[in-house]
C-alpha cells in the first residue's frame, strides 16, 4: 500500500502560510505512514523501535493529514499488543520486545490520541471499539498514582515499580486524563474517579515540584505544565517567560537540554503549543518556523541539530515522532481541524485543584513551588 493509499478523511489540512503550507504538511504526514509496517506500527525511523506514546503522537498526525486508515491501523496495532493488565512495553521491534519496562506515561498516551481522533473526524466509532482499550489503560496508570498526587514513573521489567515521578510524564498523563474523561463523557460511560484523579495530579504539577525527579535541565519539564494545561494563565505565562533564555537558541529553536545548544524540533514544535496555549501565538509562530531548519525535503525533520556546528544529533536521525509533532504544532496554529484547539486546553473538561491533606494550604492556594 503506498503512503497515500486507503481511506481520507475530510478534514482541511493545516496551513500555516510562510512556516509550513498545507501541502508541507501533508508531505510530512506521508513521511510518517512511509514508516509504517504492515501490522500497524510505527517506528522511530527505518529499522527502529517504537515506543506507543510516540507511536500515538505518529497516529495523530496521519489522522490530520486526513490518513485516516494508516491512523486506525496504528490504534490497532496497539489494541492487538496491549497487556492484560492494561499496559504496554516500552519499546518494541519487529518481531519482539526491546524494553520490557512499563512506562505510564507511554500508557496513558493512547486516552488522548482516541479522543483526538474522534474529534478531528466527527466520528465516534474507532472511539467506541476501542473503549476498552482506553479504560484498562487508565486504570492501569492511576493504580501508580501516589498518596501526593502524582504518578509513579515507571516499573521495571520485573515489575518492580519506581518510587518517584517524572514532572514531563506527570504533566503528560494529566492531559491525558482530561482526554479520557472528555472521552468517557461524549459515551456516556462517566468516570468520576477519573476526574478526582485528574484533580489530584493537576495540582501536584502546578504546585509541587519537590513531589517529582529534578530534571530542570530538561526542556520538557519547563514547558510541559503549560502544554498539559495545569498551569494556564498569567501562571503558565510565567513559567515560559522565566525559562526562555535558559531554553531558547534565538532563530533556532529549544534546547533539548539547558547546557548544551542542542536544538531539537520535536521540543520546539512542542513549545510552540504552550506558547499558543498561554495566547503568545505570534511567538509561537515565530518558534515554529525557526524549526524549520530541520526540515527535509521528503517532510521528514532531523532529531536535532548541534550548533554552531549545525551537525545532526544524533547523527543523521529522522524520526516519525519529530515529524508528527510538527503536524500538531501547524495544526494547533492554523485552528485547521476540529482538533486544533485540544493542547491549548479547548474543549477539555476543567479539573477542581485537590490539595492533599498535608499540603501547606488545604484551600488549594498552595505557595506556587511549582511554577
Amino acid at each position: 500500500m503506498t503512503a497515500d493509499a486507503g481511506r481520507r478523511s475530510t478534514a482541511v489540512v493545516p496551513d500555516l502560510p510562510g512556516v509550513l503550507s498545507a501541502s508541507d504538511v501533508l508531505l510530512s504526514g506521508r513521511s510518517i505512514a512511509a514508516l509504517q509496517r504492515p501490522d500497524g506500527m510505527i517506528p522511530w525511523f527505518p529499522g527502529g523501535h517504537c515506543d506507543p506514546w510516540n507511536h500515538v503522537e505518529a497516529a495523530m498526525a496521519l489522522t490530520v493529514c486526513g490518513l485516516v486508515e494508516q491512523a486506525e491501523r496504528a490504534f490497532a496495532w496497539l489494541a492487538a499488543t496491549q497487556l492484560a493488565d492494561g499496559s504496554w512495553f516500552n519499546y518494541y521491534v519487529e518481531g519482539g520486545v526491546k524494553d520490557a519496562r512499563l512506562d505510564t506515561n507511554v500508557c496513558a498516551y493512547v486516552a488522548t490520541g482516541l479522543w483526538h481522533h474522534a474529534l478531528v473526524t466527527g466520528d465516534r466509532a474507532l472511539l467506541e471499539r476501542h473503549w476498552p482499550m482506553v479504560e484498562r489503560a487508565v486504570d492501569f496508570v492511576l493504580r501508580w498514582q501516589r498518596p501526593d498526587g502524582a504518578v509513579r514513573w515507571s516499573l521495571d521489567p520485573a515489575g518492580r515499580p519506581e518510587g518517584y515521578a517524572l514532572l514531563t510524564g506527570c504533566s503528560s498523563i494529566y492531559h491525558s486524563l482530561r482526554c479520557a474523561v472528555a472521552a468517557a463523557e461524549s459515551l456516556d460511560r462517566h468516570r468520576p474517579d477519573w476526574e478526582l484523579a485528574a484533580g489530584r495530579l493537576g495540582h501536584a504539577v502546578a504546585h509541587h515540584a519537590s513531589a517529582f525527579a529534578p530534571k530542570e535541565e530538561f526542556a520538557m519539564d519547563w514547558y510541559y505544565p503549560v502544554l498539559s494545561g495545569a498551569l494556564s494563565g498569567a501562571h503558565g505565562r510565567e513559567r515560559l517567560a522565566r525559562g526562555w533564555d535558559t531554553f531558547v537558541l534565538e532563530g533556532q529553536g529549544v534546547r533539548c537540554v539547558s547546557r548544551n545548544d542542542w536544538v531539537t524540533a520535536a521540543e520546539t514544535a512542542e513549545c510552540a503549543m504552550a506558547l499558543c496555549a498561554v495566547g503568545h501565538t505570534a511567538a509561537a509562530r515565530t518558534l515554529l518556523a525557526a524549526g524549520q531548519q530541520l526540515r527535509l525535503p521528503d517532510g521528514s525533520y532531523w532529531t536535532g541539530m548541534v550548533y554552531p556546528e549545525e551537525a545532526t544529533f544524533p547523527g543523521g536521525e529522522r524520526t516519525s515522532y519529530t515529524a508528527a509533532a510538527m503536524v500538531l504544532a501547524a495544526d494547533a496554529l492554523s485552528g485547521a481541524t476540529p482538533a486544533a484547539g485540544l493542547f491549548t486546553g479547548e474543549g477539555l473538561p476543567s479539573t477542581v485543584d485537590l490539595a492533599e491533606p498535608w499540603c501547606d494550604d488545604p484551600s488549594g492556594g498552595c505557595p506556587a513551588a511549582g511554577l
